[in-house]
């Protein structure tokens, strides 16, 4: 546990950077691989690369549902995939983004906005009893601010997939 009652999620997941050549059908047959096989996705997150002719998709596997080498192996199998980067946690950077919309009525909207300024996010839109608001940032971190915000209610709740690239060496 890390304090807040949340299991940080790097000893039960695995995030696996894959890149495909930018074809229709090519994440159908990975979200496919994974059902047939039985696999987990804890999250998944696909967008072009700086190269048209390629997308990036990140995938957070469940390492109970199955081993990671098998995981990677049965990836390599499929045509269109042309790489895959395991990313170690301590060795990668790691971003989600969660959208939330609180009922933050007079008594409350306060305390919400303090921590919406403590986490660094953002207020997108406020109604007369909601707020809307916007955070970046490490998954835990966005699972600690999920976990306070909780008791205020939420109305309702987003997170993208994980992203996530290799950190920076310099040598």
């Amino acid at each position: 546990m890390n304090g807040k009652g949340v299991m940080p999620d790097q000893i039960n997941h695995h995030t696996l950077s894959v890149l495909v050549e930018n074809k229709a059908g090519v994440l159908a047959r990975v979200a496919d691989l994974f059902a047939r096989r039985g696999y987990n996705i804890f999250s998944l997150a696909v967008a072009p690369t700086h190269d048209n002719r390629f997308s990036k998709i990140t995938i957070v596997v469940d390492l109970e549902s199955a081993p990671l080498e098998q995981i990677v192996k049965q990836l390599d199998k499929l045509v269109h995939v042309v790489d895959i980067d395991e990313l170690d946690p301590r060795r990668s950077v790691e971003r989600e983004l969660i959208l939330a919309t609180i009922d933050a009525g007079p008594e409350a909207r306060g305390q919400v906005l303090e921590l919406v300024q403590i986490f660094e996010g953002k207020v997108l839109a406020v109604g007369m009893g909601q707020i809307t608001l916007s955070l970046e940032g490490h998954p835990d971190k966005l699972n600690d601010f999920e976990a306070l915000l909780r008791p205020y209610g939420i109305t309702d709740i987003q997170r993208t997939g994980r992203v996530a690239l290799p950190r920076i060496t310099e040598r």
